[in-house]
């Protein structure tokens, strides 16, 4: 046996509550993890639930019958209930109390084990019980190497579970697509597509013959970040490799097409799906509604909505919440609430997601009463608000210069422990500048700094405008020239507002001269930036140079 000879060689030290072996050569070798760190116990989850309830009682009779004596098979059954409950930390808890009572585990149990450990994180724990397996003389399966390959990826320690496979595949062990597939997530899971595709080709008809996951995993990656072409060619190989595509296949293309704006390519491969007896779920409906949406078609959408709904597919909240959020951002509020109002009566219960659409599309038109309201609803309801509600209303109330009431709320969100970030204090600062309360802004600037909030470039174009418009040019012009040696990237709308603030206070060489300065710097002044300085100029009857700017202007293509 593989095992045999590895024992012969290594001699193998363990890693487990109660156990101290020597000479941990074999693992030093085999495991990516040291066996030197200190061992936690797990606390037992404490979830209400009936069914684990009556597990642990079962386990606890078992635990304490003395005759007949249960066998392990009848532990092993009760710990892989709890396990497929997701109960892993109770099971962790009731292995302990078998040890204390002197009850050897077999490889099933310490499998189990193995995969409670790897998915509450434990890594170094599930790698320890390793050890004891290879100690026992048992010999791993491919369930346990891939649990431990699994493991690792979902801490994202991706290069880690690579290393473990190829320390375990040079021991003569042998893996499956399983393994093969999960390793592929994990690679695609922390952004490495493009080694991901290297691992489909390195084990294609050597290792294994990949399957359909291992395609859709890395074509949904593919297409999440833009690459639709590519991903659309590797479909295209899998089908010609005799790989039939599924529905996770067409569902991750479509989002792609829809990703990239292509909706015509979306909408022929859904008809593609069809023609071929793949049958579409909520999900790839709720891919074209979005598509559409954010593509401001919404007849077609509704269209999506009315085929959906005759197939017999129900719509859920992701669909609604898709068609909501396009009439807000048309200012067709009404319609959106209107759906609002009725999910309810057709079994499906708003999100947070919905009532912030409804909140950020009623503040959009000045309706911050009709939002406010929303947002007590919410609290009735047992939603949380989370910062993209706080921000939608914040930003309302500081539009109708209704800041004590903004700063009120974001008093709250610090008690109900929401972080602010950069949204909320630009809305509070643009607001403070707009009502002449540029120190307040000053202020609230280092605040958010003191926070470790980083400001960015709109932050910092708010501050500017506002201390122009203030009659703070010097101030203006010394936040403006810091930013500039400290290597801040300004835009066009930081330069313009700089330019503003020079032109009101009819200092035309240095706007101009800033003019230049931008265009040396990479950055295009634009039509908002020409017109300040051209209507300053006529203003002050310095048509020649007015003129001047204006053809330029025009030959830019800017008129």
């Amino acid at each position: 046996m593989l095992l045999s000879n590895l024992r012969s060689v290594y001699s193998v030290s363990i890693f487990i509550p109660n156990f101290q072996l020597p000479n941990p050569n074999f693992l030093i070798r085999l495991l990516p993890f040291s066996s030197s760190s200190s061992t936690r116990l797990y606390s037992q989850f404490h979830e209400n639930d009936d069914n684990k309830h009556n597990l642990v009682s079962s386990f606890n009779r078992l635990l304490h019958q003395k005759n007949p004596k249960p066998s392990i098979f009848q532990f092993g059954k009760i710990l892989g209930s709890l396990v497929k409950s997701n109960h892993y930390s109770t099971v962790v808890s009731l292995h302990r109390q078998m040890e204390f009572n002197g009850i050897t585990s077999d490889l099933v149990i310490l499998s189990i084990l193995i995969n409670c450990f790897s998915q509450l994180g434990q890594n170094p724990l599930s790698f320890s019980v390793l050890a004891k397996i290879l100690k026992m003389g048992y010999e791993p399966n491919v369930i346990t190497l891939t649990t431990l390959i699994k493991g690792l990826c979902l801490k994202g320690q991706i290069h880690q579970a690579l290393q473990f496979h190829d320390k375990v595949v040079a021991l003569g062990f042998h893996l499956n697509k399983v393994s093969y597939g999960t390793l592929i997530n994990g690679l695609c899971k922390v952004g490495q597509t493009s080694a991901a595709l290297q691992l489909l080709r390195r084990v294609d008809g050597k290792l294994v013959q990949p399957n359909v996951v291992m395609y859709n995993t890395i074509i949904d990656s593919m297409c999440k970040v833009k690459l639709v072409n590519e991903a659309f060619d590797l479909y295209s190989e899998m089908v010609s490799k005799g790989i039939s595509p599924d529905v996770v296949t067409y569902n991750a293309l479509i989002s792609g097409f829809c990703i990239v704006g292509k909706m015509k390519d979306a909408t022929d491969l859904f008809n593609k799906m069809i023609f071929e007896n793949i049958n579409p779920n909520v999900y790839t409906f709720n891919i074209l509604v979005d598509g559409f949406c954010k593509e401001r078609r919404l007849k077609e959408a509704k269209n999506v909505l009315a085929m959906m709904m005759k197939q017999g597919i129900k719509p859920d909240v992701f669909t609604y919440n898709s068609l909501m959020d396009r009439y807000c951002l048309v200012k067709e509020v009404n319609k959106a609430k209107h759906i609002f109002n009725t999910i309810s009566q057709r079994g499906v219960n708003p999100n947070i997601h919905s009532y912030s659409i409804m909140i950020h599309g009623f503040c959009k038109i000045k309706k911050v009463d009709e939002a406010m309201n929303l947002f007590k609803e919410m609290h009735c309801n047992n939603i949380i608000p989370d910062v993209v509600t706080y921000n939608s209303l914040i930003d309302g109330l500081c539009k109708l210069g209704k800041i004590s009431y903004a700063l009120k709320l974001v008093d709250e969100m610090h008690d109900r422990g929401v972080p602010h970030d950069k949204i909320t204090y630009n809305s509070i600062l643009d607001a403070l500048c707009k009502n002449h309360q540029v120190d307040k802004a000053i202020a609230l600037l280092t605040k958010m700094k003191d926070e470790g909030i980083q400001p960015d470039i709109c932050t910092y174009t708010t501050l500017v405008d506002g201390l122009c418009k203030n009659g703070r040019l010097e101030d203006a012009r010394i936040v403006f020239e810091d930013l500039l040696v400290k290597g801040y990237i300004l835009d066009v709308n930081i330069y313009t507002a700089m330019i503003q603030g020079f032109c009101s206070h009819g200092l035309f060489d240095e706007s101009l001269d800033l003019l230049s300065k931008m265009e040396e710097n990479g950055c295009i002044p634009n039509a908002v930036t020409y017109e300040i300085i051209i209507c300053s100029l006529f203003d002050k009857d310095e048509n020649d140079k007015a003129e001047k700017l204006l053809r330029e202007m025009i030959t830019r293509g800017l008129f």
